[in-house]
């Protein structure tokens, strides 16, 4: 954990909003991720569950969050058990919280290590009817390793079978969803850290250098500048390589007349930034280039502007895959006669553009939240059209995060270079 402390009144806040939507005589258990084995005896580094750390900003493995914002006992409506310190190790791990460090961090009172969990989960659970159990959940991704969350719920499900058992996911996805100030700036950060590391992959790039290089740069200005690394693995994608959508290898030479996609975006304090940027590797855009950049350009700016309250991003979509059929047909890529004749359940706008245009951000890059939510003020969401035309080996993405208000949608990436010429400018002037 390298960046500063988080003021611990926007953990206590969050926590404060969950106990507001708890039922009476209800307890919600929370816990971290497992440090993840590698190989032999390494890990992979460790990322800690991100409801977790909303609720209270403690970023250790082997930590369990209860809250029973009714309990009788006052010390024992909000216990935080974290991991007890040993000499041990610390000698190979460095130091790990103590209990007022915990209290310090997360505003919770009542600390206790994770060994004494068992010895009081009967004494809460057994006060309540209620136990609202904590499991990540989505709709694209089903993981096959049996979780923290997973062992704790079997656990809790096959010790205390006569409770009501609730999911906690949708109330937590909710609250996720609105973020507060604190959490804006956050990722307003992030998105600053974001921009430098672009600014310098343009003084960076010609043509010869290879794709894994411009990782590096942008790599090395993202832990420079005190993020936690990349919020996802970045994509740098020259030429063809841009028609794959998650292209990662990041292997290839980057050649003069190509175009090179960026997807990337700096990660601080477990928040997420997410940047998508399209360059000519040679500095000059050909006019075939320019003309699908303009075009991107275009629908990247009326689809910022329906990012408004009110709408969903699933109704934005819809408008956004019309803007792109007009630009389709002015580029030449199919006709209105084509349109006319086209089959509905695979419209041509697909061939050339086959993603949605936004998902929400947050504490994952990908964050909680589903497309048909209807947007409400404090939401962020990434705002990202882009066309691939394969048979000419030419990608093209733009992305923002955009938060959403009570008025215009705010660009939070307003600044960072997009328009062809701007670029063009500074891929010069830094090599002249």
């Amino acid at each position: 954990m390298i960046y500063p402390h988080i003021p611990k009144h926007l953990f206590e806040k969050n926590r404060m909003k969950l106990n507001n939507k708890l039922q009476e005589h209800s307890v919600a258990i929370i816990t971290s991720n497992d440090a993840m084995p590698k190989n032999g005896d390494q890990f992979y580094p460790f990322r800690q569950n991100s409801d977790l750390f909303y609720l209270c900003g403690i970023y250790q493995e082997k930590t369990t969050l209860v809250l029973c914002p009714k309990h009788p006992n006052a010390a024992y409506r909000e216990i935080l058990f974290i991991l007890k310190p040993n000499k041990e190790l610390e000698t190979w791990q460095g130091k790990k919280l103590t209990k007022n460090e915990a209290t310090a961090i997360s505003g919770i009172q009542t600390i206790m290590w994770e060994e004494d969990f068992e010895k009081l989960l009967n004494e809460i659970v057994y006060s309540n009817s209620t136990i609202f159990i904590n499991i990540t959940e989505s709709s694209k991704v089903l993981s096959e390793i049996k979780t923290a969350e997973l062992r704790l719920a079997e656990k809790i499900i096959n010790r205390f079978p006569l409770h009501k058992k609730e999911r906690l996911a949708p109330i937590l996805t909710n609250l996720r969803l609105i973020k507060e100030p604190e959490e804006v700036n956050i990722i307003r950060y992030a998105s600053q850290i974001t921009e430098k590391a672009f600014k310098r992959v343009l003084s960076f790039v010609k043509p010869g250098v290879h794709e894994y290089e411009v990782e590096a740069e942008i790599t090395y200005e993202f832990l420079k500048q005190g993020a936690m690394g990349h919020a996802y693995s970045p994509i740098v994608a020259a030429g063809e390589n841009a028609c794959f959508l998650h292209y990662i290898i990041n292997k290839n030479v980057c050649n003069s007349g190509e175009m090179l996609l960026l997807d990337f975006g700096a990660e601080y304090a477990n928040y997420a930034a997410d940047c998508s940027r399209t360059i000519p590797v040679n500095g000059k855009f050909s006019s075939r280039q320019l003309q699908v950049y303009e075009a991107t350009y275009r629908v990247f700016q009326k689809a910022r502007q329906l990012m408004v309250k009110g709408t969903s991003i699933t109704l934005i979509q819809k408008q956004v895959c019309n803007l792109w059929e007009e630009e389709h047909i002015k580029l030449g890529l199919y006709s209105i006669e084509d349109v006319r004749r086209q089959d509905p359940q695979e419209p041509l706008y697909q061939r050339y553009y086959m993603h949605g245009v936004s998902h929400f951000l947050g504490l994952d890059v990908h964050d909680v939240g589903n497309k048909n939510a209807i947007l409400e003020p404090g939401m962020v969401l990434t705002c990202e059209p882009g066309i691939y035309i394969r048979e000419e080996g030419l990608g093209i993405r733009l992305e923002n995060d955009i938060l959403i208000t009570h008025d215009e949608p705010i660009d939070l990436m307003q600044h960072i270079p997009i328009q062809a010429g701007e670029i063009e400018e500074l891929m010069n002037r830094n090599k002249s």
